[in-house]
C-alpha cells in the first residue's frame, strides 16, 4: 500500500525535475489535502520567483508533467498557480486492496529505528493522582503506543516524586499511625487525609515538626529504618498507582519506575562535570547554569540552580542527571517529556543547559510535550465544589457510573452492562483528552464526552460494533474477508481515499508526540463509513459489489481497531 499524500509528492518531484531541471527533484512538493480534488500542490507559488516566471505557468508546467502518471486522473490548475490533483480510481482501489491485505495495514516499520525515552505520568507518592494525571498519562501512552508500533526502541519512565523534606513529616506521621493503620489507608486511596494529617500536624506541632527535620535527615545519610520505612511507603503509594493504571489500561509497571531518589547517586557527579565545563559557576554560594536568553522581569541572567548554599539538591540538579542518564547510559537519541505547560520554562531551561553540556546534539534531541489544563464549566482549572483537586479514581467513577445511564435500556444483564459501561465511560474520558490539541486546555464535559454522536469516544466505538453487526449477520469472519476492492460509488471512492491516510496520521502523531492528529484521522474514517453505510447498501448488494463492499468495511474495522488500540481506547464488541 502507498500512502497517496507520498506517492504525489513523488510524482510532482519528478515532474519538476523532467519540466524545470533535476535540481528542482528535491523542493517540497507542499502537498495537501484540497476541497476541490483529491490533493492541492503549491510548490508552483514557491518556486515562481526563483525562476523569475509566473506561478500559473509554472503550475502549468508540473501539471503537464503530472499526465500520463497512472495514479493521477487529473491535475488542473486553479487560480494563481495552484495544482488540483485527482487520483484515479482504479489506483486507489488496488492500494485499498494492498492495505487489507498487509497485516501491518501498510504502515511502513521506520529505519532506522530510534531508541526514545517518553517520560509520563509522573505521580507523587504519597499524594492523590488528581485529574491533571489524567492528561500526562494518557498522551505519554498513547505516544509509546504509537511509537512502538513504528517499530521504536521505546523506554517508559514513570519518573515519581519520592525524595524530599515532606517525606520527614510523612515518616513521623506513618511512625505515630503504625505501619499497619497506614499501609491500610494508602491502599484504600486515602492518600490526601494521610499527607493532610501529617502537615496539620507539621504546622502545628513544634516537637513534631522537629522529629520530622531530624527525620529528612536521618533519610539523607541512609539509616537503615528510616530508609525502610520509606521503601514501605513509596512501595505502599505503587500499590495506589498500580490499580489506576490498570483501569485505565496504562502500559505502566513498576519496571518502568524511575523515582527522583534513582538519581541521587548522581548528582554530585553532574554538578562536578558542568562546573568542569563552565557550563555552571557559583553564584551566592549556590552552584548555578545561566543558560544565555533566559532573564528576569529586571534583566538580569535567571539560574537555574543546581547545588544550594546549604550543600542540597533540587529537582533541577535530577532533571540534569536524568538527561545524562538517558543519552549516555541509555542511549537515547529522542527525550519526550509529556508535562504540564507551566514547566515550560523550567524544560526550556534545562535543555539549553544540556545543549551547553553537549548531552544534547543534533543527532539527541530533547522535547517538552505540553499539556493544557482539564477544565470546569467555568472554564477554571476543573476542581470539585469545595475547591479541592478532584481525584482521578472519582473522576473515572463518574465516567463509568454515567455511562451505564446511557447503555442502561440496551442491555438486560447487569454485569454486561457494568463491563460496556467501563469501556465507554473509561473510552469517553480518554477519547475526551486525546482528541484535543495536548498543549490546549478543554472544557470536561460528560454529556458531550458520551454523546453517541460528533467526535467522541462512543461514536467510534459505535462505529467498531456497527461494522462487527454486518459480519455477524452475514456469517462471515472479518479477519477471512478479501477484495478485490471496486470504487463505484463517490462514497465508496471517499472512505478508500480516507483508509489509504492510516500511516501519515501515525507517523505524524509519532512526529508530534501529538496524539489528536489519530484521533481526527479516525472520527474523519468513521464519519466517511457512516455515509458509506448509510449509501451503500452491503448485505443486500450482489456479485462483486457486496465482495468489495464487504472488504472496504473490514478494512474499515482493522483500521478502526488499530487506531483505537494505539490510543488506548477499549473496543467493546458489541455496544
Amino acid at each position: 500500500m502507498t500512502d497517496p499524500e507520498a506517492a504525489l509528492g513523488l510524482l510532482v518531484q519528478r515532474a519538476l525535475a523532467e519540466q524545470l531541471g533535476s535540481e528542482f527533484a528535491t523542493a517540497d512538493p507542499l502537498i495537501r489535502p484540497s476541497g476541490f480534488a483529491d490533493y492541492q500542490s503549491n510548490v508552483a507559488m514557491s518556486l515562481a520567483k526563483r525562476l523569475g516566471r509566473p506561478p500559473r505557468q509554472v503550475a502549468e508546467l508540473i501539471a503537464n508533467g503530472l499526465d500520463g502518471a497512472s495514479a493521477v486522473e487529473t491535475a488542473e490548475v486553479s487560480g494563481p498557480g495552484f495544482i488540483n490533483i485527482t487520483l484515479r480510481d482504479r489506483w486507489l482501489a488496488e492500494q485499498a486492496d494492498d492495505q487489507l491485505a498487509d497485516p501491518g495495514l501498510g504502515v511502513p516499520i521506520v529505519g532506522p529505528a530510534q531508541c526514545v525515552v517518553v517520560d509520563y505520568s509522573a505521580p507523587n507518592v504519597a499524594k492523590e493522582m488528581h485529574v491533571g494525571h489524567l492528561r500526562t498519562t494518557v498522551v505519554g501512552d498513547a505516544v509509546v503506543r504509537v511509537l512502538e508500533f513504528l517499530g521504536h526502541r521505546v523506554i517508559r519512565a514513570n519518573h515519581i516524586g519520592d525524595w524530599g523534606t515532606q517525606f520527614g513529616m510523612l515518616l513521623e506521621h506513618l511512625l505515630d499511625v503504625g505501619e499497619q493503620v497506614a499501609y491500610d489507608q494508602l491502599a484504600a486511596g486515602e492518600i490526601n487525609d494521610f499527607y493532610q494529617a501529617a502537615k496539620q500536624k507539621f504546622d502545628a506541632d513544634p516537637v513534631f515538626a522537629e522529629r520530622a527535620r531530624l527525620r529528612v535527615v536521618a533519610l539523607q545519610s541512609g539509616d537503615p529504618e528510616t530508609v525502610r520505612l520509606w521503601q514501605t511507603l513509596v512501595r505502599d503509594t505503587e500499590h495506589y498507582y498500580n490499580a489506576i493504571y490498570r483501569r485505565l489500561d496504562v502500559k505502566l509497571t513498576d519496571a518502568d519506575l524511575v523515582p527522583e531518589s534513582f538519581y541521587n547517586s548522581m548528582l554530585a557527579d553532574v554538578c562536578d562535570e558542568l562546573e568542569s565545563l563552565g557550563v555552571a559557576v557559583i553564584s551566592e554560594g549556590a552552584l548555578c547554569a545561566f543558560p544565555p536568553g533566559f532573564t528576569a522581569r529586571d534583566g538580569s541572567p535567571l539560574p537555574i540552580i543546581l547545588r544550594k548554599s546549604d550543600g542540597g539538591y533540587g529537582y533541577d540538579a535530577t532533571d540534569m542527571a536524568a538527561i545524562r542518564y538517558r543519552v549516555r547510559e541509555l542511549g537515547a537519541d529522542r527525550l519526550i517529556y509529556v508535562v504540564g505547560s507551566e514547566q515550560a520554562l523550567h524544560f526550556s531551561m534545562v535543555f539549553a543547559v544540556a545543549r551547553q553540556a553537549g548531552w544534547l546534539t543534533d543527532k539527541v534531541r530533547a522535547e517538552h510535550a505540553t499539556i493544557g489544563m482539564v477544565a470546569g464549566a467555568d472554564r477554571k482549572r476543573f476542581r470539585t465544589r469545595s475547591g479541592g483537586s478532584v481525584k482521578l479514581s472519582t473522576l473515572i467513577d463518574e465516567a463509568v457510573e454515567r455511562a451505564e445511564e446511557v447503555i442502561r435500556d440496551r442491555y438486560e444483564d447487569p454485569v454486561q452492562r457494568r463491563q460496556i459501561a467501563e469501556a465507554v465511560g473509561i473510552g469517553a474520558l480518554k477519547y475526551g483528552d486525546l482528541s484535543v490539541a495536548r498543549d490546549s486546555s478543554y472544557v470536561l464535559d460528560f454529556d458531550r464526552l458520551l454523546a453517541l454522536t460528533g467526535n467522541t469516544g462512543p461514536y467510534l466505538q459505535y462505529a467498531t460494533a456497527r461494522i462487527r453487526s454486518i459480519f455477524q449477520r452475514a456469517g462471515l469472519d472479518p479477519a477471512q474477508v478479501t477484495g478485490p476492492i471496486q470504487l463505484g460509488t463517490s462514497a465508496e471512492r471517499v472512505l478508500a481515499l480516507q483508509l489509504l491516510g492510516l500511516g501519515r496520521a501515525i507517523s505524524d502523531t509519532a512526529a508530534a508526540a501529538e496524539p489528536h492528529k489519530l484521533a481526527g484521522f479516525l472520527f474523519e474514517l468513521a464519519s466517511a463509513f457512516t455515509t458509506f453505510y448509510e449509501q451503500c447498501p452491503v448485505l443486500t448488494a450482489e456479485g462483486e459489489t457486496r465482495v468489495s463492499r464487504l472488504a472496504l468495511c473490514a478494512l474499515t474495522l482493522r483500521v478502526l481497531a488499530t487506531g483505537l488500540g494505539l490510543l488506548g481506547i477499549p473496543v467493546p464488541e458489541r455496544m
